[in-house]
């Protein structure tokens, strides 16, 4: 049976999600479906809309067979290491034989001839790199110009690649230098983005808008109405009760609190330790806390911000200090041994059949909870902790909400 994989957000699940899945499975032909979600914090290092359970429902109302958690070692990483724990979890499957990705070009063989170049990352890649850096670029910025650079001096025209300033295309590379590295025989896809850019806050089509464009009128305060086009029925029920239910939303200011707590109780030692606290950056955070005008995160944000640190690099520094994320639990050592675990968040009847042909390939443990798992697993005890403090920044939390991940059994669609 062809199996399709996705790695997904849903922040929230929207009708652009929706033709994802409707033509990675039209495109590649697949019988069924695995998504690889991000749990309650997501890749530009900032908290998810609803919660991993609210947004697995989602997915298996939008067509998904079986939804995996990426554990928050990964779904939290720059793009090279949320691609490779990502790619690394779908192909420990052992059921999964393509990969669909969206992307700004809908160039498969661009980003390819990219990746076959760039997957071992050249000395001379990393000599273009380096400057661009020393200059004050973005990580992401500078490796855009970087590997453009170096595939000029392979004789490829720029204009006849795609654009890697453009997210979806930067982490469909990144996808495809992973199954180069792990060797994976996965056959990848891509489904052209349309109507919609990753992060377009304005809407300008009748029923596609981002997710950006989604939670800006939510934020906006405009009902939940507003978003009823550019949303499936389905999406627009599950969250209409995670509202009434206290559970949503939630975003970053949801944990200004706790955060500012945090960082006017730590000294500069400690948190040096965190993970992404590079350069010092750590006097800065605690440099800016007397001159906040308020306790808004964008007030601390944009009072840490510069041209070299970019929102979603902050982002991820401060999620770090949120958690406790020691610098040494996340190396690019451990990172590179690769996930441990499938976590099991929701299925459908074809996922329950998947989950069958799962327990006798799969090249890890299947896990349905958190609950006694059958060794130990540092980084499920990352996912575990990030949900608890998730927990608490919704509006009516409890004991038991904080601790779904042992009690909540996955999702059945």
């Amino acid at each position: 049976m062809r199996t399709v994989g996705l790695i997904v957000e849903y922040n929230p699940f929207h009708n652009g999600h929706l033709y994802h899945v409707q033509q990675s499975v039209k495109q590649t032909g697949a019988a069924a479906t695995v998504a690889v979600m991000s749990g309650n914090f997501l890749q530009r290092g900032e908290p998810a809309l609803l919660d991993k359970w609210a947004r697995a429902e989602m997915a298996l109302a939008g067509g998904c067979d079986l939804v995996i958690e990426l554990p928050i070692a990964y779904a939290t990483q720059p793009a090279e290491w949320f691609a490779y724990g990502a790619v690394s979890l779908l192909e420990a499957t052992g059921v999964v034989d393509t990969l669909c990705f969206g992307s700004e070009s809908g160039d498969l063989d661009g980003l390819a001839q990219i990746a076959e170049l760039l997957a071992d990352e050249p000395s001379r890649f990393r000599e273009l790199l380096r400057p661009l850096l020393l200059e004050g670029r973005s990580y992401p910025a500078a490796y855009a110009e970087a590997a453009m650079a170096y595939m000029s001096e392979q004789g490829i025209a720029r204009d006849r690649l795609p654009d890697l300033s453009s997210p979806n295309n930067t982490l469909g590379l990144h996808y495809l230098m992973a199954l180069q590295r792990i060797g994976s025989a996965i056959r990848p896809y891509t489904v052209l983005r349309e109507k919609a850019g990753y992060h377009q806050a304005d809407i300008t089509d009748r029923r596609i808008a981002s997710a950006t464009a989604i939670r800006k009128l939510l934020a906006n305060g405009d009902a939940l109405d507003a978003i009823a086009p550019y949303v499936p029925a389905s999406t627009l029920r599950i969250l209409q009760r995670e509202w009434d239910a206290g559970r949503a939303p939630v975003s970053w200011q949801s944990f200004a609190q706790h955060l500012l707590h945090t960082l006017a109780v730590s000294q500069p030692e400690r948190l040096a330790d965190l993970h992404g606290m590079t350069e010092g950056l750590q006097h800065r955070l605690l440099g800016a806390l007397p001159r906040l005008a308020n306790t808004d995160f964008e007030t601390l944000l944009a009072a840490i911000k510069t041209r070299r640190y970019t929102r979603t690099k902050l982002q991820r520094v401060l999620l770090s200090v949120l958690l406790g994320h020691a610098a040494d639990e996340l190396t690019p050592a451990r990172l590179g041994a690769g996930v441990s675990y499938i976590r099991v968040l929701g299925f459908s009847s074809a996922g329950q059949a998947l989950l069958a042909q799962m327990r006798r390939q799969a090249r890890l443990p299947v896990l349905m909870s958190a609950a006694r798992p059958p060794a130990e697993l540092p980084y499920l005890a990352l996912d575990v902790q990030a949900s608890a403090v998730y927990a608490l920044a919704q509006r009516r939390p409890d004991g038991q909400a904080m601790y779904r991940d042992y009690l909540l059994p996955p999702i059945r669609a």
